[in-house]
């Protein structure tokens, strides 16, 4: 049996196009490579959004060339979306590459490798155009009680500084009811959390002619019995309306938890930018859920150093960032990508003035995270136990989980067993700029049927994925969603 490993750059929705590769290498009789083995064949899920994706791809295949001369039969293969934009540079830069494919056509990759091993020459296929629903394919998802759901896939947007649109083509939305479906399913085995994932989920119901489908199919998880946590990513704050908010706020098993980003507060910046919103529309947003919702954790994504962006516009950005009070925000520096309108701009910044300005935002969020986390201290919450051991010291053990707000808890392990998946009520007794700390032994211990899912996969870990049909929901063991609510894409 030839062994595999996958690695993912990027977004959720590589991510979730990992789960996949995996389910359908699973079915063409591959096994998942021990962490310590080099694999028969490794699988490159990559990102094209900034410039590091690119050098770390290509760091890797170099390294990977000598291991590959002394592994008889070792296949590498390229996918996603850098293998979208770059096609047969890829296989010029590492003639050692095997196969490369797409972001539409994931589901031939078992058949690309075969026949790259008995051609014994790299085979290249990149469709223009999704082929499959991803969920349709055989799944692989690494936690036994937290899934993703694709809602939909690709992007209707044009912002100046992505090309991500032009890899993933234009959206294309789900049923309700093969979405429903699969939450259903994915909750009678075990999973008591669903993120719904699209590269602009509240877009969805565009190709449906419903604009308000997403609220509705918000509303519609909150009638799934033992579903206990819904969240989303990533919105769009031109698209997000009071539906939206009403939904979340009158459904009980939807976080008030919103990842929405920002990219910029300069009016003059986000129309640059091609973004269709402005610094008032977006600031009104964050108070009508605040007023909806007002335990809400409001995260975002911001841009420094955008072309032609000054010392004002910068200080429009901190101002909004004052103003929303994100519990965090994911920060990038402006990364030059070949192929986007923006990387032909005018007043492209020095790398000098963009890390100062970069400095300053980080020193402020900080800030601000940790003022917003201390009102967490005397709370109770209720943590959903992650995989892995959390964090040791020489007191004591810690475990580690999410709150229902998606903030990262370490707290003391209780007496009693409790497993990934398990509730832990705990009171807050510390905050620091990323996580809380509850020190003491836990309120409450809650078993679920989520930790019993995941004793079963500790059980039979070589569970073979479940294959469907097209247009019916793919059942298999979910991805964990207990990370933070990081950036869609970058096109968000």
């Amino acid at each position: 049996m030839r062994t595999y490993k996958v690695v993912t750059y990027g977004c959720q929705m590589n991510v979730h196009d990992s789960e996949r590769l995996s389910g359908l290498l699973e079915e063409a009789g591959y096994a998942k490579a021990a962490q310590d083995a080099d694999p028969d064949l490794v699988v490159f899920n990559t990102c094209a959004v900034r410039e590091n994706a690119d050098n770390k791809l290509y760091g890797n295949l170099g390294r990977l060339a000598p291991v590959k001369q002394q592994h008889r039969g070792m296949q590498i293969a390229v996918g996603g979306c850098l293998a979208q934009k770059d096609r047969d540079t890829i296989v010029r830069k590492a003639p050692w590459v095997d196969v490369v494919f797409g972001t539409h056509n994931i589901g031939h990759l078992p058949a690309l490798l075969e026949r790259a091993r008995v051609e014994e020459q790299a085979q290249v296929e990149i469709l223009e155009s999704l082929e499959t629903f991803p969920s349709t394919l055989p799944t692989r998802r690494e936690s036994a009680y937290a899934a993703w759901v694709a809602i939909s896939v690709g992007c209707n947007n044009t912002c100046t500084f992505c090309i991500v649109p032009a890899l993933r083509g234009k959206e294309e939305d789900r049923r309700p009811g093969d979405i429903l479906a699969e939450v259903e399913a994915l909750v009678a085995e075990g999973v008591v959390e669903v993120t719904l994932l699209g590269q602009n989920v509240n877009s969805y119901g565009s190709d449906l002619g419903d604009r308000e489908a997403f609220s509705k199919l918000l509303r519609a998880c909150g009638g799934v019995e033992g579903l206990e946590r819904v969240r989303f990513t990533s919105p769009h704050p031109r698209d997000f309306t009071d539906d939206v908010i009403a939904a979340m706020a009158g459904t009980p098993n939807v976080m008030h938890q919103l990842h929405m980003p920002l990219q910029s507060g300069s009016d003059t910046v986000l129309k640059a930018m091609r973004r269709s919103y402005r610094q008032a529309r977006y600031l009104e947003i964050i108070r009508k859920v605040r007023e909806a919702m007002p335990d809400a954790a409001i995260s975002t994504d911001i841009i420094v150093g955008f072309p032609g962006e000054t010392d004002e516009d910068f200080e429009q950005t901190l101002h909004v960032v004052r103003e929303a009070r994100f519990t965090n925000a994911f920060t990038f520096q402006y990364s030059k990508r070949p192929g986007t309108p923006a990387a032909e701009m005018d007043g492209q910044i020095p790398k000098a003035v963009v890390q100062e300005r970069y400095d300053r935002l980080i020193a402020l969020q900080e800030e601000i995270s940790w003022e917003e986390n201390k009102k967490q201290v005397g709370r109770r919450l209720e943590i959903l136990v992650a995989e892995g051991e959390g964090k040791k010291d020489d007191r004591t053990a810690r475990l580690s989980g999410r709150a229902p707000d998606n903030r990262l808890v370490h707290f003391t392990r209780p007496s009693e067993p409790v497993r990934p998946g398990d509730m832990v009520t705990v009171e807050i007794t510390y905050a620091a700029p990323h996580h809380l700390l509850a020190e003491g032994a836990p309120i409450a211990v809650r078993r679920t049927r989520a930790g019993d899912a995941w004793e079963r996969r500790q059980a039979a870990p070589a569970a073979k994925p479940a294959g469907v049909m097209l247009g019916l929901p793919t059942i298999g063991a979910p991805v964990p969603v207990a990370a933070p609510a990081g950036p869609g894409c970058g096109c968000d």
